[in-house]
């Protein structure tokens, strides 16, 4: 974490003069960033070296600003190179959480005034709550939008918005985002790195309440030109936001730049007059540009994950060495015992597991099989009701429940929801549940559906069937009836694909889009979110 923390710091010095731009293959402006106390000598030695690069009179860029910060701490204790406590350059590439989402918790969390602590609980918080339902979900949703075909989006053409200016949401949007930006460059230029992190985030979810305040798929049947100014804004919003986040995460914004279909260059120059198109965001990308294809940004980093890592990084590099030679001798011993096993029938036949795969070949010739379109009819949404529930004996985040979904036996359900609703409840109530997720093992029990929740940055709600509802029925959407997937293929992408579109409205309801979620009861809502995230 001490390497991390400093690369991350000087990628900072290499990213941050993307504000201030070039002249004649020299750096304008400089800055110099030092991770740790223990580094100011070092520094102060290259400071040497600047100081004789002044001696030769010639024109070269001096430093401009030290930022210097204190400690990273890991989980409970001390972060400590010599001996091998906390997460290194190789742990983490062995953990496979993208490079960005590491970027973006470290710079959250660097240590500008006091000491601060990297814990693997809030690595999920920051990844599931703000990279994935902040910001990829506002991305997602504007994109996926203009993707769809004629008739239900843009055909991935950026649409005219004639009088933008005048459209009022749009304009007061225009204005927060133009004093935002402002802000930003006034943060990175003092080498404020995590207010201006905060600030480029607050943009994103800015980006988000305008698009659920605008109702831009009702505006799309109803009033088009303003479902354009929409479109047409947030997607300038998008191309800004890779613009702002590009020094905390260029990885990041290389991506959203192919699905924008645009060169990877990024400019935020004041010079050119950048930073006062800011308030104009909907002259960003030209008329008639045509995108690429959307793709989910971040993958949800699950409980069970986090217990892994926490478990698997404890301790010292040397204990965890020690660790992986018994796992390994464990392992050559499970193996040698299979070699030496014999698998038969009573007959002492093959199994026929072992037969020739002739007729499985002949299975698969012929037509490729039609893919079906991706709609909700594809999810089973059904009205449960949890007749028991524990905690989970090995997570302390964990819920395991007993939910009637008007099958023979109940379903055993593992969930996230011990810090956001009490044990008391939960028991008797009545809830939505996806019933055709693949089965997944968390944490050693295997959860056979999933409860859905309303949710914010800091707060989660049971999205709740009404009162008559019948245990069992399924959730419907108007004009969506065919027969859902027995199981969600997760290959596909289904559920990700579909759940961009679920929200609470303003009257609380659950929605896909502007459709309710519906029983034979009414519809369903949650107890006070408002404009949140369904999943």
């Amino acid at each position: 974490m001490y390497g991390l923390m400093h690369l991350l710091d000087t990628c900072q010095l290499l990213n941050a003069t993307h504000l201030n731009g070039r002249s004649g293959g020299k750096i304008l402006k400089m800055w110099s960033y030092i991770s740790l106390w223990e580094r100011i000598m070092f520094h102060f030695t290259l400071s040497c070296f600047l100081l004789h690069l002044l001696g030769t009179e010639e024109n070269w860029t001096m430093m401009k600003t030290i930022s210097v910060t204190e400690y990273l701490n890991y989980e409970t204790g001390k972060l400590s190179k010599s001996k091998g406590v906390g997460v290194f350059g190789n742990d983490a590439k062995e953990a496979n959480i993208p490079v960005e989402v590491w970027r973006y918790d470290l710079l959250t969390n660097r240590p500008e005034v006091s000491d601060t602590l990297f814990t693997w609980a809030d690595l999920k918080a920051k990844l599931n709550s703000e990279l994935l339902n902040n910001l990829g979900n506002f991305i997602n949703r504007v994109l996926s939008f203009i993707a769809k075909e004629s008739g239900l989006g843009y055909g991935s053409i950026i649409p005219d918005a004639p009088n933008a200016e005048s459209h009022l949401l749009t304009k007061t949007l225009g204005d927060k985002i133009g004093d935002y930006v402002h802000q930003y460059v006034e943060a990175m230029e003092k080498v404020k790195l995590k207010q201006g992190l905060k600030l480029a985030m607050t943009i994103s979810g800015e980006g988000n309440a305008y698009l659920q305040e605008s109702q831009f798929w009702k505006l799309y049947k109803e009033d088009l030109p303003s479902c354009s100014i929409v479109m047409r804004t947030s997607v300038g919003i998008v191309y800004l936001l890779a613009c702002l986040l590009e020094p905390f995460m260029p990885s990041f914004s290389i991506e959203v730049l192919k699905q924008l279909n645009l060169p990877l260059q990024l400019s935020l120059c004041d010079d050119k007059g950048d930073i006062k198109k800011a308030k104009t965001p909907w002259e960003f990308i030209p008329i008639g540009h045509k995108i690429g294809t959307p793709v989910p940004l971040f993958k949800e980093l699950k409980d069970e994950e986090v217990e892994f890592f926490r478990n698997k990084f404890a301790g010292s590099q040397a204990d965890r060495a020690d660790r992986a030679v018994k796992e390994e001798a464990e392992a050559k011993k499970v193996t040698e015992k299979l070699k030496n096993t014999k698998i038969s029938d009573k007959s002492g036949k093959k199994e026929k597991g072992e037969k020739s795969g002739v007729g499985e070949k002949a299975k698969t010739k012929g037509a490729p099989a039609v893919e079906k379109e991706v709609t909700i009819s594809r999810l089973d949404i059904r009205v449960g009701i949890i007749t028991q529930v524990q905690k989970h004996p090995d997570a302390d985040s964990l819920y395991v429940e007993q939910i009637d979904v008007g099958e023979e036996q109940p379903r055993t359900v593992v969930s996230g929801l011990v810090k956001f609703i009490p044990i008391e409840q939960m028991k008797n109530r009545k809830v939505c549940v996806l019933c055709n997720l693949k089965a997944a093992t968390m944490r050693g029990i295997k959860s056979h559906a999933m409860v859905l929740c309303a949710s914010t940055s800091d707060k989660v709600e049971l999205v709740e069937p009404p009162e008559g509802a019948v245990v069992g029925e399924r959730v419907t959407f108007s004009g969506f009836d065919e027969k859902p997937d027995d199981v969600l293929n997760p290959k596909k992408k289904i559920w990700e694909t579909l759940q961009v579109d679920l929200h609470t409205d303003k009257d609380l309801i659950a929605c896909f889009k502007d459709l309710p979620f519906t029983t034979s009861a009414g519809v369903c809502k949650v107890s006070s979110i408002s404009n949140g995230t369904i999943r």
